[in-house]
């Protein structure tokens, strides 16, 4: 149950499910632990997204999300608005910056980010191409730059920035990509348990039988590239599949089918280049199979000997008395193998960059207006084993942290200024130390400066520089606190945690060098598409020292940071929930390591700085206006004021918000969620009043409805009584609920359509009371007998005196006159009764009827009726008959004479009267009282109800016609009939001593039972009570005073007394 509670569903939120905290500045604790769980919750009820302020925290799901699908966007899901109003945010000159371990879904959220630009925004031909380029880019990158980890089945192994460019009607019609530091030597080895990148088993799964016989393709454990960890297929990828996006991706873009077919041979080169090895022979390096040089030849388009020769030997330059001199250097097995891969990574960097190239070419504009740009780079990476590729992105995400803390914190700084706000500042971990640490030039030299200097004294392979670098850095650094020393390495202490670098390889990695040979090599391509790749003019002097990839990549970082200080950043912290990527996994110590080195309780501290929530004072009086009338539905004055006023009416302690010049500064969640609670229950409250009202509507609208329907069945057959044609249904005239006597022969559930006191008449015509009740199951007669034997001997005890089912009645007959009497036929004997409220009773009679039947009641009218009697012993049984006659009065006159009954009983209202609509039975007396309000008079007056002593004489008419017909009762009939129903109860007891009533100076009347008003200008009352009599009107709807209150109500729920 508890953790019920911790998910519910708010009305407010358009039945969206709640799930912990969607903004983390809102927690009550801010600790690591309180995220954590916060973020535990939100992942476990598939939230993804939360935030904190402008900040996106996503975790990985490592499941696809309906997010961001044609549908989705079309609807307006949330996460749709919440991503569409990010990116609303960034336009004009904006980034997105998804920072995260490997692993974490950055490159997913960029590309969602990416591919809802594109869906939400409009366009012509020329911007739909751009649109279809911004999407075929993912597939067609991430084959070429993206890889396998221990850590991540789809591991970008590049940065990249994506630059989306915008018209002035904000549609998509250009674009541009930078590329970061890709990670070459994976091309050549990998870690146990990982890839190469896709494009190379894509080929081999996806390529056609055709392709496969001229590119030499075989299975993968065949290429020295691809064997060397063991693992070929990555659980839910298909490579055959994606190959086959990957070459549509290439014709979108733009990219020739020659040139196409080029890069495959690139690709397949680069295998069986693999698969050439070496063997030591007098200390120098030969090939050890020269067959298969052929093959890796002929598909780059050069000579076989050719080939081999630069494999095995180098060409250098020596100058000797001022004069220059080539000499060919014979290389050892080592140098051989290194000059090998050398030229794969270098035909697979050069084909990546120029794919790059073509997508931009693709998508390049002459003049920039607006932009939005995608940062999707490597996230912070630490495996068992660290090399020179981990040092460099992990500075990468290094300068992007430091960036992140600088513009947040500084974005805060100058909020809390601008609004002169009072805020203690906070306390947080600036890296700018770490990134100095590695980058700095001088005083003391940074790792990536010591670093080039050991490479620029390096001779042909460098043995042995690893070791001089280690020695330099404990000498410049050593003493440094996030820098140490250890057996085969230093270890640096990152944002994200300490990461021990293996310094094996870190010389040669670094100098990057690609020996002219190689490039003069691939310059005699017979192919146009990989000379093209290679463009440097080799007949120029170099000067200098050449540029290492450590140099390259810190230039490259800087100019990141750069741009992105240029433009508005918003961050995206990317979250591994666990390392078996399976959705639903959440490793506890992994989460909190990442909240802790990503800074997110920092963020949080430095986002409230005292303050959980701010807000423009307009928007503020907008959401909280409700809670005071006087901001409701508008606040006249200064915003301010309203702001003021608001926070004062709801008492809330002075110290607890401040007043900045723009905007409402409040301290405390607590205080907030105070302020929606209140504002919540504002909307329950008059959430209820409108239920209240609609309800009272839907039961009016039922109850006339019933009424027509009843009349229906009466029109044109009976005569009417003039007090039942409007009068109210109340169904249930018994109290049922209070009567459990007679609640004990129903079923537990069974639901009381009508109940109510009748007149039985037996065949000696003799009357008897029984309690009639309607249910959807069937009739009850209940009648009450004295206990002749046992403890309750001598006692009145209720007894079932006959049960009817809805479907044995074959029919009802009634009298054309306006009679109370009813026959309900049914197979074995018929029951005649009387009651007041036979119409009432026989519309729901008939509706159960038909529910139950699907066949319409026979109702029969005729003045002579016959019932058949029930079987008694050896004799009874026979019939018995009615006779209706014209009389006088409005109560009948009973006569039994023999087998016969004659019933005498004066005219009704005539057989195709209906019922009066409320407002024309109120017209009159509106006329009478509001003489400006114009209303239609009624067709016909009910005449108001005359006193218990006499009967009042007709209203004078101008025609001679008979009017007996609108003399009324000494009191109302519903009255008599009520009357008649107490009677038969037992008195209740007297609780206390009744007050006296005070003396009235007028007419007074007595109410025979409840009534509750239904519009505001009517009076309810209970039964029994003494009302003022201020106005009686022909309507029936009279004017009286009670409890200090005037209104109407209808006459024949009272006696004049």
């Amino acid at each position: 149950i508890g953790k019920k509670k911790a998910s519910k569903y708010h009305w407010q939120s358009q039945n969206v499910k709640q799930s912990g905290v969607d903004d983390m500045v809102l927690l009550s604790k801010i600790t690591e632990d309180a995220i954590v769980e916060n973020l535990k919750k939100r992942f476990m009820d598939d939230y993804i997204f939360t935030y904190i302020g402008p900040v996106l925290i996503s975790v990985n799901p490592f499941k696809q999300m309906p997010y961001f699908t044609d549908r989705e966007i079309e609807t307006k899901c949330p996460v749709c608005i919440c991503v569409h109003t990010y990116i609303c945010m960034c336009y004009a000159c904006g980034t997105y910056n998804p920072i995260g371990e490997s692993g974490a879904g950055k490159t997913v959220a960029a590309k969602y980010i990416m591919g809802y630009i594109s869906k939400v925004s409009g366009g012509g031909g020329k911007v739909q191409h751009v649109k279809d380029i911004i999407l075929q880019s993912n597939p067609l990158l991430e084959a070429f730059g993206n890889a396998k980890t221990v850590r991540n089945n789809n591991s970008s192994r590049f940065g990249k920035y994506f630059e989306i460019q915008f018209s002035r009607g904000g549609e998509p019609d250009g674009g541009k990509i930078s590329n970061f530091l890709l990670e070459k030597s994976r091309v050549v080895s990998q870690n146990e348990n990982e890839r190469n990148f896709h494009i190379f088993y894509q080929l081999i799964e996806g390529s056609s039988a055709q392709q496969k016989e001229a590119l030499g393709i075989m299975t993968p454990d065949y290429y020295n590239y691809l064997n060397q960890s063991g693992t070929y297929k990555v659980d839910g990828t298909n490579d055959s599949k994606e190959f086959q996006e990957t070459m549509e991706a290439m014709q979108v873009i733009g990219i020739p089918g020659d040139c196409q077919m080029q890069a495959l041979h690139i690709v397949a080169g680069i295998l069986h280049l693999g698969n050439i090895s070496f063997i030591e022979a007098g200390n120098y390096g030969q090939v050890e199979s020269p067959d298969l040089l052929a093959f890796p030849a002929y598909l780059l388009g050069i000579d076989q000997n050719w080939l081999q020769e630069k494999l095995t030997s180098r060409k250098m330059d020596s100058k000797w008395g001022g004069k220059s001199e080539s000499i060919n250097v014979t290389l050892n097995q080592e140098q051989a193998c290194y000059t090998r891969d050398a030229l794969s990574k270098a035909l697979y960097a050069r084909l990546f960059d120029y794919l790059v190239e073509a997508i931009n070419k693709a998508m390049q504009k002459p003049i920039e207006e607006f932009s939005v740009g995608v940062l999707d780079i490597y996230g912070f990476e630490i495996f068992q084993r660290n090399g020179f590729e981990q040092f460099c992105i992990n500075f990468v995400n290094e300068k992007l942290q430091q960036i992140f803390i600088e513009l947040t914190l500084k974005a805060e700084q100058e909020e809390y200024v601008q609004e002169g706000i009072k805020w203690t500042p906070i306390e947080y971990f600036n890296n700018k130390i770490v990134c100095d640490l590695i980058e700095n030039k001088l005083n003391p030299p940074g790792i990536m400066s010591v670093l080039d200097d050991v490479c620029a004294t390096m001779h042909a392979k460098g043995e042995g520089a690893d070791g001089t670098l280690l020695q330099k850095l404990q000498a410049a650094v050593g003493t440094h606190d996030h820098f140490n020393n250890w057996n085969s390495g230093f270890v640096i202490h990152h944002y994200a945690g300490k990461v021990s670098y293996d310094i094996s390889g870190f010389c040669e990695r670094n100098r990057d060098v690609l020996f002219p040979d190689l490039i003069e090599l691939m310059q005699s391509s017979e192919h146009a598409f990989i000379r093209s790749l290679f463009p440097e003019n080799l007949n120029t002097d170099k000067k200098g020292r050449p540029t290492t990839a450590g140099s390259k990549i810190k230039r490259q970082a800087n100019e990141l940071v750069d741009t992105l200080m240029k433009c508005t950043p918003h961050y995206i912290r990317c979250i591994k929930p666990n390392e078996t990527k399976r959705p639903r996994d959440w490793e506890e110590s992994r989460v909190k390591h990442q909240v802790e080195y990503l800074g997110l309780k920092e963020n949080i501290r430095v986002r409230r700085a005292g303050f959980a929530y701010r807000r423009v004072f307009k928007k503020f009086l907008q959401r909280y206006s409700i809670l005071t009338p006087e901001t409701y539905p508008y606040w006249r004055g200064e915003e301010k004021q309203g702001v003021l006023h608001l926070l004062r009416s709801v008492n809330m302690d002075t110290d607890q918000y401040q007043m900045g010049r723009t905007k409402i500064f409040v301290k405390n969640p607590e205080s907030l969620f105070l302020l929606e609670e209140m504002r919540e229950r504002k909307f329950d409250t008059f959430a209820r009043a409108i239920q209240k009202a609609w309800r009272k509507y839907i039961a009016r609208r039922k109850y006339e409805q019933m009424r027509e329907e009843a009349s229906d069945i009466l029109y044109n057959s009976k005569e009417r009584r003039r007090n039942s044609i409007n009068r109210n249904f109340v169904g249930d005239y018994l109290g049922m609920e209070e009567r459990p006597e007679l609640r004990q022969f129903l079923s537990k559930r069974e639901r009381i359509d009508f109940a109510d006191s009748v007149t039985k008449y037996d065949r000696r015509f003799k009357s008897i009371k029984r309690d009639l009740i309607l249910t959807p199951k069937g009739i009850y007669l209940i009648g009450r007998e004295k206990v002749k034997k046992g403890p309750e001997k001598g006692q009145i005890k209720e007894v079932l005196k006959r049960k009817l089912d809805i479907g044995s009645i074959r029919s009802v007959s009634l009298s054309t006159r306006q009679d109370d009497f009813f026959i309900l036929h049914e197979a074995q004997y018929d029951s005649l009764l009387e009651s007041m409220f036979k119409t009432e009773f026989l519309s729901l009679l008939c509706k159960r009827y038909e529910e139950q039947t699907k066949a319409k009641l026979c109702l029969t009218f005729n003045d002579r009726l016959e019932f058949r009697l029930k079987k008694e012993g050896w004799g009874g049984g026979g019939t018995r008959s009615l006779v209706f006659q014209r009389g006088q009065g409005d109560t009948a006159q009973v006569k039994p004479a023999g087998k016969n009954l004659n019933i005498s009983v004066g005219d009704g209202l005539p057989k195709t009267s209906t019922q009066f609509s409320r407002a024309s039975t109120r017209s009159q007396e509106q006329m009478y009282s509001t003489p400006d309000k114009r209303s239609r008079p009624p067709n016909a007056a009910l005449p108001k109800l005359g006193s218990q002593k006499g009967r009042r004489a007709p209203a004078a008419q101008t025609q001679n016609a008979n009017l007996d017909f609108l003399n009324v009762p000494d009191q109302g009939m519903s009255g008599m009939q009520r009357k008649r129903s107490i009677s038969q109860r037992p008195p209740p007891a007297p609780t206390s001593r009744p007050k006296v009533q005070p003396r009235s100076h007028g007419p007074r009347c007595r109410s025979l039972y409840q009534y509750v008003g239904q519009d505001v200008d009517e009076l309810s009352f209970e039964a029994n009570e003494v009302i003022d009599l201020v106005k009686e009107d022909p309507s029936g709807w009279w004017t009286g005073r009670l409890r200090g209150k005037e209104g109407l109500f209808p006459g024949n729920y009272v006696e004049k007394i």
